[in-house]
């Protein structure tokens, strides 16, 4: 079953963001996931969510989905986002 990571992303440090942009896709394809959205216009129709970069990655699985977070692969990355941003970072089971 697949999972999805998503994300709500306020870029605090613009530089440490790009660093961290140009280190993480090759992270995510080693451990199976794909971009579903990265970034684009977000358009609040609901609720009182801001307006943020919004990302959704899909795994095919949560096992994999949680792999990579919690992997060596994206720890220094994932450092990076962290200092860089404020972000809000849920993984989902799909159905």
């Amino acid at each position: 079953m697949a999972a999805y990571i998503i994300a709500t992303i306020e870029v605090t440090d613009p530089e440490k963001f790009e660093v961290y942009r140009g280190q993480v896709p090759a992270t995510i394809e080693k451990h199976g996931g794909r971009y579903l959205a990265r970034g684009g216009d977000v358009t609040v129709v609901e609720g009182d969510q801001p307006t943020r970069r919004t990302v959704i990655l899909e795994f095919d699985s949560l096992e994999k989905a949680n792999g990579w977070y919690y992997s060596d692969d994206y720890a220094g990355p994932k450092e990076l986002r962290i200092a860089s941003t404020i972000s809000n970072v849920m993984i989902v089971e799909g159905v």
